[in-house]
């Protein structure tokens, strides 16, 4: 096994509630009321979607906001994975990524574990660097038992709710999350942070018309024939674990370009204080850190949208790697 490397999930395609549109020469995230499932191809209109997107759309009247799922994994870290993130808008590179108490970080002396203060907190991620990012793993259709699309959300509300919902799931189907029948939803709220604008965020729900009853009972039941066909579920849920944790970062170099540029557009290019990206903090730093004013144009409120908005905007790093 190469070390340093992370193996993730084999990925059939993307499930996004936005897309990257070009406008005056930069290439800016645009929002969406509605999910659009892509394949892993893109041309220069965009991405290439996915033929289930247009089967799911036909039974919905043509706005896809549920989505039939189930998921890989029992355990809900597995299914998703949350953490802070910090990128290097000029490679692209993921520079730091922690949860609120440790953070692996590159610095020049190589990777480093250090203290996590959260973003608030920490001078690197001023100005809109570092944000929450998730990643959600589902199956969608029968065709790949073990291939999954791959749902990424810089947003707080679908953070937030899907870790609960998740968490809830697995308790009350003594521990059969793999197994239960779900759905992906599209939910929307306004705030007065948000000053009335629609917020969209992603939710777990039952399968529309699925009572609890009839979820729990179908759950029972595809784990009892699991069982017998000698399906090993610990057995899955253990080799995840241990393929996630063989790289200190979980998205590669190719797949980072197109994270920094649709959930994190309006980041500096560096730090904040004149530092290099990859430098050790010091304590210079953080006190020059500390005394500079929060940016008015790039408000908090921004973490609570699945796509940023397009305006104040820095422009994408260029693309350095070749798709297929």
């Amino acid at each position: 096994m190469l070390k340093g490397l992370a193996i993730t999930p084999p990925i059939l395609g993307r499930i996004a509630i936005g897309k990257v549109v070009e406008h005056n020469g930069k290439r800016l995230p645009q929002k969406d009321d509605q999910f659009t499932l892509t394949s892993q191809l893109q041309t220069k209109e965009g991405w290439i979607r996915h033929p289930l997107d247009e089967q799911l759309r036909a039974e919905q009247e043509g706005k896809l906001r549920q989505i039939p799922i189930r998921l890989l994994f029992n355990d809900p870290e597995l299914n998703l994975r949350a953490e802070y993130a910090l990128f290097d808008r000029q490679t692209a590179r993921p520079l730091c990524v922690g949860d609120g108490e440790q953070c692996k970080r590159r610095t020049r002396e190589g990777m480093e574990t250090l203290p996590c203060p959260a973003p608030d907190a920490c001078p690197l991620a001023q100005g809109g660097a570092c944000k929450p990012y998730g990643r959600l793993n589902v199956l969608i259709g029968d065709d790949d038992p073990l291939g999954s699309f791959i749902f990424r959300t810089t947003g707080f509300n679908s953070i937030r709710t899907l870790a609960a919902r998740l968490a809830y799931f697995k308790a009350i189907s003594g521990n059969r999350l793999a197994c239960m029948p779900l759905e992906l939803r599209l939910r929307g709220k306004s705030t007065r942070q948000s000053r009335g604008t629609p917020i969209f965020y992603v939710d777990i729900t039952l399968r529309e018309g699925w009572t609890l009853e009839e979820t729990l009972a179908e759950a029972q039941r595809l784990d009892d024939w699991h069982q017998q066909a000698g399906f090993d579920q610990k057995a899955l849920d253990r080799a995840a674990k241990a393929g996630f944790a063989n790289g200190a970062f979980e998205d590669s170099a190719e797949e980072s370009i197109d994270v920094v540029e649709e959930f994190y557009p309006d980041a500096p290019d560096h730090p904040p204080g004149g530092q290099e990206p990859n430098a050790p903090v010091t304590l210079a730093n953080k006190l020059q850190a500390k005394s500079q004013p929060q940016d008015p144009a790039n408000p908090e409120a921004s973490t609570e949208d699945e796509t940023p908005p397009s305006s104040n905007t820095q422009p994408a790093p260029q693309r350095q790697a070749k798709r297929a």
